[in-house]
Parts: structure tokens; C-alpha cells; sequence
């Protein structure tokens, strides 16, 4: 890097000569060769239009130009080092920044507004902007529209760091007016209503778990399909129809209203909850922390981080990321 016709780099090597006062100790210091600090001896010369060090007797001195540099080089270099070369520490009660997170209103409702509600009591000034799940959220990501994305493992970019939060697995959901749900769901009763699901942006993304049943050879009947995960309840009161829904979300709704659960006839794999950023992040210590505490969230809620660190990719995921679907 150069300032001016500086290559500030030689700052370094000007500091080691004002302090030996011997190119061959500077060079050691420096951990160059004897001709490489002397060729930068030369290329500071030049640019002072000083000698800077000279030859008298059997040792060298500093010229009179070269001593009024030591201090002021010694001061640039400690303020490169203190405050460029050494972050910060951090304290989240004075951490003053936004942070952005694409999710869906699946993961906010059942993880981002107890986490955010948390971090608020530690670190008052940081202001979160959540943004919805669109179809390149990984675009998103690398663009650097966002700091934070939170989707399923599957969907994620082997390109950048992340970190598995939670796990959450499926259930049937349906109006308790619906006399299928009086009894346990049986995989006939499943097939023979009518669904409601989830897809998501221009392209119409399918949540997993249509992504998942279409791959069955049975097939269901698709009546509606909602814009988000959280229009699905008020579309399954007062019919018949069911929808199946992430567990964690399942039980905030049949709380709040007229509606009940039961397990699926079937399985369906879990999912993943992942957190991801951007690589050149990755030493970012206020997003790491809100990484922690987003994590420390979701495992107080009682199913605790699923860590898929070392695993190896099994084929459902192979062909779920070769599909590209980008919601959770």
C-alpha cells in the first residue's frame, strides 16, 4: 500500500533500522535478508532524500534527518497497531450497530422474537431489520444485503461458515371442528383431505415438506397454498382441510386458537435450523455473538443445537440442494 510515494510497508523496515541501527540486526528483526532490508534501506533513502544511516568507523549512526523519524514513525506504527492491526474488545452494552437476518416467519415467530427480546436486555442499542425469505437468499448473503441468514441446513452454501441452532420435526394441524382431527391421523385419512401449504417468492418455492411429499408415490391433494407459514392456521379454521406444519410452530398456534395437532402417519426427516455468513465475517465478534445468543435461544426452548459439523452429506440433501429450493 503507498501514501503519497510511500509503500507504507517500508515503515516498517525504517523503524527496524532507526532502532539497530545495522541493516544485518534489522534484517534478522525482520526476518529478511541481509540484501532485501538493504534494497529497502535504499528505497527509503530515496524517498527522504536522506542517507538515513552512515558509516563511521566500524558502525553506523543515524543522520540528524533519521532521528527526528524515530519517534514519529514508532507513534504511526503503535496507532496502525492499536487501533487498525487489534480489534476492539467488545461490550454488548455499548455495541451500537444493525444487523440484518433474512427468515422465514416460521423460524422468527418460533426463535427471532424471544432471541431478539433477549438480546435487547444485554445489548440495548443493537437494532435488528428482518427481512423475508425471497428466492436467492444466498445472493443475498454474498452481496452483502444481509449479515445473517437463517434457513434450513439444506439450503445453505458450503462457501461460507454456519452453524446448526436447532432441530424440528413435523406434525398435522387442522381445525378442531374437523372430524378427521377427533382421532389420530391415519396415512388414509392424510391422503384423502384436502392441504394447505406453504410457497414462498416469484418462483414459487416449496416449503421442505412439499418438496418432501412430492417425491412420494402417493400423492396429496393440494387445495391451498399460502403465501407464508403464518397464513396457514387462519386457512385451516372452519374446514376440513389440514396442513402440515414445523412442531415448534404447531404448538404456538393450537395455543392461540381453535385448532389441534396430531403426529404424522409417516415420516418426514427433520430439519435444521442453520444460521449462516458471510466468510469474510467470520472474525466479526459482535455478529458472532449474536450467533451465541441466537443459539442459546433456540436450545432454551428445549430441543438443543443440532451441530452437523463432520457429517456427511446423505442423498436426500444432494438432491434437495441440486433442486435448489431456498425456504425453510
Amino acid at each position: 500500500m503507498r501514501f503519497g510515494k510511500l509503500d507504507l510497508n517500508l515503515l516498517v523496515a525504517l523503524d527496524a533500522l532507526l532502532t539497530e541501527k545495522s541493516v544485518s540486526l534489522a534484517a534478522y528483526r525482520l526476518c529478511l535478508s541481509q540484501s532485501a532490508t538493504s534494497s529497502a534501506l535504499g528505497r527509503l533513502r530515496e524517498y527522504f532524500g536522506d542517507d538515513l544511516l552512515v558509516v563511521k568507523g566500524r558502525q553506523m549512526t543515524l543522520t540528524t534527518r533519521a532521528e527526528e523519524l524515530i519517534e514519529p514513525v514508532r507513534s504511526v506504527l503503535e496507532q496502525i497497531r492499536t487501533t487498525v492491526a487489534v480489534a476492539p474488545p467488545f461490550e454488548p452494552a455499548t455495541a451500537d450497530r444493525q444487523i440484518r437476518i433474512m427468515a422465514s416467519d416460521y423460524s422468527t415467530e418460533v426463535l427471532l422474537t424471544r432471541a431478539i427480546a433477549a438480546i435487547a436486555l444485554e445489548a440495548p442499542n443493537i437494532r435488528f431489520e428482518i427481512q423475508p425469505m425471497h428466492d436467492a437468499p444466498i445472493e443475498a448473503l454474498e452481496r452483502g444485503y444481509i449479515d445473517l441468514l437463517l434457513t434450513i441446513h439444506f439450503a445453505t452454501s458450503t462457501d461460507h461458515p454456519s452453524r446448526d441452532i436447532f432441530e424440528d420435526t413435523y406434525v398435522v394441524v387442522g381445525w378442531d371442528g374437523n372430524p378427521a382431527m377427533a382421532q389420530p391421523m391415519t396415512r388414509d385419512a392424510y391422503f384423502a383431505l384436502g392441504h394447505v401449504t406453504a410457497r414462498f417468492g416469484k418462483l414459487r418455492v416449496p416449503a421442505f415438506e412439499d418438496w418432501f411429499m412430492r417425491r412420494q408415490k402417493q400423492q396429496r391433494r393440494v387445495e391451498v397454498v399460502a403465501p407464508s407459514f403464518l397464513s396457514l392456521p387462519g386457512l385451516l379454521i372452519n374446514t376440513n382441510r389440514i396442513a402440515t406444519m414445523h412442531r415448534r410452530m404447531a404448538e404456538i398456534v393450537t395455543q392461540n386458537g381453535p385448532l389441534v395437532m396430531h403426529d404424522l402417519p409417516f415420516d418426514i426427516p427433520p430439519i435444521r435450523e442453520t444460521l449462516q455468513w458471510h466468510i469474510s465475517n467470520n472474525n466479526d465478534a459482535l455478529l458472532r455473538w449474536v450467533v451465541e445468543k441466537l443459539a442459546q435461544a433456540a436450545d432454551s426452548k428445549g430441543a438443543g443445537p443440532a451441530d452437523g459439523r463432520g457429517e456427511a452429506i446423505d442423498p436426500l440433501e444432494i438432491e434437495y440442494r441440486m433442486n435448489r429450493p431456498r425456504s425453510a
